[in-house]
């Protein structure tokens, strides 16, 4: 996804460094058994109903939250350029008109890697909504946080197999 003139309104840009190898946090993020254990802001759990790792495939998944409060979630993937690129499309379940689309860059950095999360709404009022209603901007850190922290205690032969 390329930010074109008039989308910033509707776009939140995260990143994180994350001390591990690009194809290891590629892979803790493209596979459910690594997906299921950090995913989602802090005191988050995730169920996993399908996933289909593929272009076109989909994920289908309920996140808890840690006051019980279950909610829906389903993404397709639209593109896949293992390990740098993943675009998608996220939404409470397939055809939701309030579904956002999302590129996750995976970028070398030495032993390290950074990705960004660049997330693009349909409309500035559901970014803002996203923003105020579920923190999305804090969630999405948090997640990230999840994620290193995930990816900190890999090894590299626990992420290749």
């Amino acid at each position: 996804m390329t930010t074109e003139r008039g989308t910033a309104d509707r776009e939140i840009v995260i990143s994180r460094v994350v001390d591990g190898p690009r194809a290891l946090v590629f892979k803790a993020f493209t596979e459910v058994r690594h997906l299921s254990r950090w995913w989602g802001p802090d005191g988050f759990t995730t169920t996993t109903r399908s996933f289909e790792f593929r272009e076109g495939g989909a994920w289908e998944f309920t996140m808890h939250g840690p006051d019980g409060t279950d909610y829906p979630n389903w993404i397709t993937w639209r593109e896949i350029a293992p390990p740098e690129r993943i675009s998608l499309v996220h939404g409470a379940f397939e055809g939701d008109p309030e579904s956002f689309e999302q590129v996750l860059l995976f970028t070398e950095q030495g032993p390290k890697t950074e990705l960004e999360m660049r997330t693009l709404f349909p409309t500035r009022e559901l970014r803002d909504r996203a923003v105020q209603r579920f923190g999305a901007i804090e969630g999405g850190r948090q997640t990230l946080g999840r994620l290193a922290e995930y990816v900190g205690g890999m090894t590299e032969k626990e992420g290749e197999n």
